[in-house]
């Protein structure tokens, strides 16, 4: 139990929707619809519009937080570790922290989706330092990836399939 009052208590955020960051991370347009910083830490949303064939992230692991993915429109290829699968409209994958992931979009259309993550770790200086790099056209090395990756516990999963 985390809260112990009798009446409960006033502390609903409402996040007006002029309030949500939005960037371009290549073709892709992410809105940070929660961040961690919006919810005390204990989770972050956002939401994930990819163009047609825009392509997404390889297979790859987290140690500190979990991820889970929900589909809201068109197809979504979706990596659980084992293999690249189809995902449509209402489909839900979850991974806890250090499983194997990955996502895509390869279809022919456009595709959105939610991603939760938990605790709420700062993904969105990820995404920003993504979005710029990719802005200034800065072309990084194996090693600085690594690094950059590292810095914000994302981790390649050698051998897990393309």
């Amino acid at each position: 139990m985390t809260y112990s009052g009798e009446a409960g208590q006033v502390s609903g955020v409402l996040r007006d929707a002029e309030q949500v960051e939005e960037l371009r991370v290549g073709s892709t347009r992410a809105r940070f619809v929660a961040p961690g910083s919006a919810t005390a830490g204990q989770y972050g949303l956002f939401e994930w519009h990819m163009a047609a064939s825009s392509g997404g992230a390889s297979p790859h692991f987290h140690r500190t937080f979990s991820e889970a993915f929900y589909v809201m429109s068109g197809t979504v290829t979706l990596f659980d570790g084992q293999s690249w699968t189809k995902a449509g409209s209402g489909d839900f994958l979850y991974v806890p922290e250090g499983g194997i992931h990955g996502f895509r979009n390869d279809a022919d259309e456009p595709a959105s989706m939610l991603i939760l993550f938990a605790p709420g770790a700062p993904r969105e200086d990820y995404f920003r330092e993504l979005a710029e790099i990719g802005a200034s056209g800065r072309q990084l090395s194996q090693e600085e990836w690594l690094e950059l990756w590292a810095r914000h516990d994302q981790y390649p999963a050698p051998g897990a399939g393309a």
